[in-house]
C-alpha cells in the first residue's frame, strides 16, 4: 500500500508537469536547440519510467526503521518538489534561468538523495542513477536552450 502511495506521488508531479507543459512538443521544437538534443517525443516515455524508479526508490528507503530513512526521505521529499516546479517554469513561464537553477539545485537535492538512500538501501540509489545521469543531462540542455534562446 505504501509503494502505492509513492506511486501516486510521483505521477502527480508528472501531472503536474504535463498540465503546466500545455504545448511543449510546439515550444520545445520552436526553440534553437543544440545539435546533441534529443527528440521531444523521448521525455515523456523517459520520465514515465524515471517516476516509476523515483517512487520505488523512495519506497525501499521509507520500508526499514533504521537511523538513516528520515532524512533520506527529506531529501527525496525535496528532490520531487524541485522536480515539479521545472516544467512551469520551463515551459509555462519560458523562464529558462529560473528553470536551470531549480534544475541545478534538482539535480544536487538527487545526488543527495541517492547518497542518503545508499545507506539505508543500496537499491534505491541504484534505481536513482539513471535519474541523476537525465537529470544532469537535461541541466546541461536547459543551460543551452537558456543561452540560445
Amino acid at each position: 500500500m505504501l509503494l502505492l502511495l509513492f506511486l501516486v506521488l510521483c505521477y502527480v508531479v508528472a501531472g503536474v508537469g504535463a498540465a503546466a507543459s500545455g504545448d511543449a512538443g510546439g515550444t520545445y521544437a520552436g526553440l534553437d536547440n543544440p545539435v546533441w538534443a534529443p527528440p521531444g517525443w523521448l521525455f515523456g516515455p523517459v520520465w514515465t519510467v524515471l517516476y516509476g524508479m523515483i517512487a520505488v526508490a523512495g519506497w525501499l528507503v521509507s520500508r526499514p526503521s533504521v537511523p538513516g530513512r528520515r532524512p533520506a526521505l527529506i531529501a527525496w521529499s525535496v528532490q520531487l518538489a524541485l522536480n515539479a516546479l521545472w516544467t512551469p517554469l520551463f515551459f509555462a513561464a519560458e523562464q529558462y534561468g529560473a528553470a536551470f537553477l531549480d534544475i541545478s539545485l534538482l539535480l544536487a537535492a538527487a545526488v543527495v538523495t541517492a547518497s542518503l538512500g545508499f545507506r539505508v538501501d543500496r537499491r534505491a540509489a541504484w534505481l536513482l542513477a539513471p535519474y541523476l545521469l537525465w537529470v544532469a543531462y537535461a541541466a546541461a540542455l536547459n543551460l543551452a536552450l537558456w543561452l540560445n534562446n
